[in-house]
């Protein structure tokens, strides 16, 4: 496990007259984290029992596929859960807002509440979104609608609401960065703040088992691998026969595009032209004039699901689709145990 570091001279002046901000903005984390643990600050604790998803560094690792895989797992026993998000880049103003409505259908679209609590609503029809800029209005709406579970996306560093299990994700890769704390680095809290972990998993695992440094807990390998379909942005699965062998046009607004463009070849395109674009990508006139105007040679596009929920099939002047993108765990057993504790505790009068 490698620790990243200055690649040239001027990244060195700049890493290292960053640094006296690090020490400060780790010691305000620590003095807001012994607030908490002294209880000083308030935490705010729900009727049902909540789980939260997060991570210890700035940048992707592949929460939502995470999410997405204790919604099903949860939803599969027959226990309702809500998703309460921040909504990460959504241009929404209340102080919490319900994605879709009672019977399923989403309101909001993806500007408005964000791609990912927009996509997570998309896959997930029976299941509750909300996003709120302070988590706790979240989780009492979810309160008040009678959910059973609440998952707290990216809600590691969100100490105002308890919560009954912490999972964190670290990507095997790159798990720390170099070690140090924003803005010099990428860390959003020290190392030692990993042991209120419940459970880490290690995303992006490769073949050699390793595990995180300064931690003891339970740890579960994960890959994240595209889904076995291709379909269109209205969501109609695409025959092989329309796409094997054609050449493609491939673009992202993800974390790691790179592995997206790689994982795509299993496919069988003829030939593929990558097209990286910022995670959380806007995709404004101009972002779209990129587009058209590299498609001309090409047969079709093709994106992330994450990236589909902000674009329409009129937007392209030729078919462009989608594929996601499933966690898949090398043993899933020690999470499954994990939460189906959680679920024990939901309360007898709510019917289960």
């Amino acid at each position: 496990m490698t620790v990243e570091g200055p690649q040239s001279t001027w990244s060195s002046l700049l890493y290292w007259g960053l640094c006296p901000l690090s020490f400060l903005y780790g010691l305000i984390m620590r003095l807001r984290s012994s607030l908490y643990r002294a209880g000083l600050k308030s935490s705010y604790r729900a009727s049902v029992p909540v789980i939260s998803v997060g991570n210890m560094v700035v940048g992707g690792t592949g929460k939502t596929p995470m999410v997405d895989y204790l919604i099903r797992y949860i939803s599969r026993r027959g226990v309702r859960c809500a998703v309460v998000s921040r909504g990460y880049g959504g241009s929404y103003r209340q102080d919490v807002a319900r994605v879709k409505t009672a019977d399923g259908t989403v309101k909001m679209t993806a500007v408005e509440c964000g791609d990912e609590p927009y996509l997570l609503a998309k896959r997930n029809p029976g299941v509750s979104v909300y996003v709120a800029r302070k988590r706790k209005f979240g989780v009492q709406a979810a309160e008040r609608d009678g959910v059973q579970l609440i998952l707290l996306d990216d809600g590691f560093q969100h100490l105002a609401v308890h919560r009954d299990v912490d999972i964190v994700l670290l990507d095997e890769k790159r798990p720390f960065g170099n070690g140090r704390m924003l803005p010099a680095g990428i860390l959003r809290e020290s190392l030692s703040a990993l042991q209120r972990a419940d459970m880490v998993v290690m995303t992006r695992s490769g073949p050699e088992a390793r595990s995180p440094l300064y931690y003891n807990g339970p740890v579960l390998r994960s890959s994240h691998q595209l889904d076995k379909t291709i379909k269109t942005l209205e969501g109609s699965v695409v025959p092989e026969n329309d796409y094997r062998g054609k050449r493609c046009l491939a673009f992202a607004g993800i974390a790691r595009p790179k592995e997206f463009f790689q994982s795509l070849r299993s496919f069988g395109f003829g030939n593929i032209e990558e097209i990286p674009l910022s995670d959380h990508q806007e995709y404004n006139q101009e972002i779209l004039n990129r587009l058209l105007g590299s498609c001309d040679n090409h047969d079709l596009l093709i994106t992330t699901e994450k990236d589909a929920v902000k674009l329409s099939a009129e937007d392209f002047p030729k078919p462009c689709y989608k594929v996601g993108v499933e966690m898949v765990f090398d043993d899933s057993s020690p999470l499954a145990t994990l939460l189906d504790e959680v679920m024990q505790k939901i309360p007898p009068s709510s019917p289960w």
